[in-house]
């Protein structure tokens, strides 16, 4: 009882008709993933809200005693 030898003619062709579709529709699913649920979307929601409440120039007032800057001096000197 021998075994039957394998088809080897046009192998690849036959597995990329069936896998290429699958790899495409696969890797489209996973990039709307990433940009509606996991990454994009709550990273922007998270700037905007951040940015709501952010004031620059109580923020630059603070830096600017704390002596970060060189060229700026302190209000009380």
């Amino acid at each position: 009882m021998s075994l039957p030898k394998p088809v080897m003619r046009g192998l690849l062709g036959r597995r990329l008709r069936f896998h290429l579709p699958i790899a495409f529709a696969l890797s489209i699913v996973a990039g709307a993933a990433l940009k509606g649920y996991t990454v994009t979307e709550p990273r922007k929601q998270a700037y905007a809200d951040f940015y709501k409440q952010y004031d620059a120039v109580k923020e630059f007032n603070a830096m600017r005693e704390a002596g970060i800057f060189e060229s700026v001096r302190p209000s009380g000197e």
